[in-house]
C-alpha cells in the first residue's frame, strides 16, 4: 500500500511530498487497532517541533487526523471491536501515514465515531476542535458570562472557538478579514434553540485595524474582554497586506480586562518590557497554544480522550458545525498537501 511522506529538503528548498510504498508489520501489537482509513485530514507540518522532539527520519509521515473502520484488534484491546467506526489523531512519531489504506494505531488514541457523523467532516475538523477545547477549557477555563475576542473568526479554528464559547454562554466578539467573511460571521446562528446571532460584534479589520481597541472597549463598557484568542500576531509594524490584518501584540494586551487571559498560537512571540508591565498592571496572563502536547505526552491521556469524545458528540448533534471541506481524491493528495504547507492556515481532506 502507499502513503504520503515529507522528504527532508536540502538547502531550504521547496518542501517535497512523495508517495511511498509501505507495509504493516505481520503481527498486531497487544494494545493496537488495525483501521481501514476512510478519510484523512491534511494540516501543515510543524517541522521545527518535529526537530525539537528529536524525531529524525528521512521520510516523515503526512496526514494524521483519520477516520475509519476497525478491521482487527490486539489481544489486550478493550475499547473496540472489529467493524467499529473510529476517529483519532496519529502521534507525531507514528511510522504510518494517515493516507495509507490501512494503519495500526494504539487504542488509547481513538474514540468511537457517531454513526450519523461523516468521516470527511470529522477528519477535517478534529484538529481545530481539539485546538478550541485546549484554548477555552484547558487554558482559560471559560465560564458563562465571560467575554471572548476571537481573531479571524471565519477561519476553521476561529469558527470552532465561536461555536464552543456560545454553547457555554460566553459573549463573543470577533474580527473579519474580508467583506465576505464579515457577512458570514454576522449571519451565524445556532442550529438549535434561540436563533440569536452567535457573535455579538464583528469587527472588520480589513478596513482599518487601528479600530480594534476602541471598538472592543466600547462594546465592553471600557472594561476589556476576559479572553483573547489570536490566529497570529504582529510583533512590529509590517508593510505586507496580510500582516496588517493581524493584531499588534500591544493592541491585544490593551483590550484585555483585569485578570484576563491571552491564548496565542504565535510560536516565537516576544514581549517588550512595556508589554509585560501592562500585563502585570492588569494581573493578566498569556498562554501558548500547542495542541500537539496531547499526543506528545501521555500525562493526561484520559482528559485527551474525553475531549475527543466530546468533540465528535457535539459535531454529531450540530453544536459544532465546521465549514465543510471539499474532499479531494487520493491522487490529488500530493498537490493538496503542498498547498496546505505553503499557505499554513489552509486545510484539506482526502477521501480514500
Amino acid at each position: 500500500m502507499k502513503g504520503l511522506y515529507y522528504r527532508a529538503s536540502v538547502n531550504d528548498a521547496e518542501p517535497k511530498f512523495v508517495i511511498q510504498e509501505t507495509s504493516l508489520p505481520a503481527t498486531l501489537g497487544s494494545h493496537q487497532v488495525r483501521v481501514q482509513v476512510k478519510a484523512c485530514g491534511l494540516s501543515p507540518l510543524d517541522l521545527k517541533l518535529i526537530e525539537d522532539l528529536g524525531i529524525q527520519r528521512d521520510l516523515i509521515p503526512v496526514g494524521r487526523e483519520v477516520a475509519g473502520v476497525v478491521l482487527q484488534v490486539g489481544n489486550k484491546v478493550s475499547f473496540f471491536q472489529p467493524d467499529d467506526e473510529v476517529v483519532g489523531i496519529l502521534p507525531l512519531d507514528s511510522p504510518c501515514s494517515g493516507l495509507c489504506d490501512t494503519i495500526d494505531i494504539d487504542e488509547h488514541l481513538l474514540v468511537q465515531k457517531p454513526e450519523k457523523l461523516s468521516s470527511v467532516c470529522v477528519a477535517g475538523a478534529l484538529r481545530d476542535g481539539l485546538c478550541a477545547y485546549t484554548a477555552l477549557h484547558t487554558h482559560v477555563h471559560m465560564a458563562a458570562g465571560h467575554t471572548l475576542l476571537v481573531m479571524d473568526g471565519a477561519s476553521s479554528f476561529g469558527l470552532m472557538c465561536i461555536q464552543l464559547a456560545c454553547y457555554h454562554g460566553v459573549k463573543v466578539l470577533t474580527t473579519s478579514h474580508t467583506p465576505q467573511t464579515h457577512t458570514f460571521l454576522e449571519q451565524l446562528r445556532p442550529s438549535v434553540g434561540v436563533q440569536d446571532p452567535l457573535v455579538a460584534r464583528v469587527i472588520p479589520v480589513y478596513k482599518d485595524s487601528s479600530d480594534l481597541v476602541s471598538v472592543v472597549l466600547e462594546e465592553t463598557g471600557g472594561l476589556g474582554v476576559d479572553i483573547v484568542i489570536d490566529s497570529g500576531v504582529r510583533l512590529q509594524e509590517e508593510s505586507s497586506e496580510d500582516m496588517m490584518l493581524l493584531p499588534h501584540k500591544h493592541d491585544i494586551i490593551s483590550v484585555l480586562g483585569v485578570g484576563g487571559h491571552w491564548v496565542t498560537s504565535h510560536k516565537n512571540l516576544q514581549l517588550d518590557p512595556p508589554d509585560c508591565r501592562l500585563l502585570f498592571l492588569k494581573s493578566a496572563s498569556m498562554t501558548f497554544l500547542n495542541h500537539e502536547v496531547w499526543t506528545a505526552s501521555s500525562a493526561q491521556q484520559g482528559r485527551y480522550l474525553h475531549i475527543l469524545k466530546d468533540i465528535v458528540e457535539k459535531m454529531s448533534v450540530g453544536v459544532l458545525r465546521p465549514q465543510p471541506e471539499e474532499a479531494v481524491p487520493l491522487y490529488e493528495a500530493t498537490v493538496a498537501m503542498e498547498t496546505v504547507q505553503r499557505q499554513q492556515k489552509k486545510k484539506a481532506v482526502v477521501q480514500l
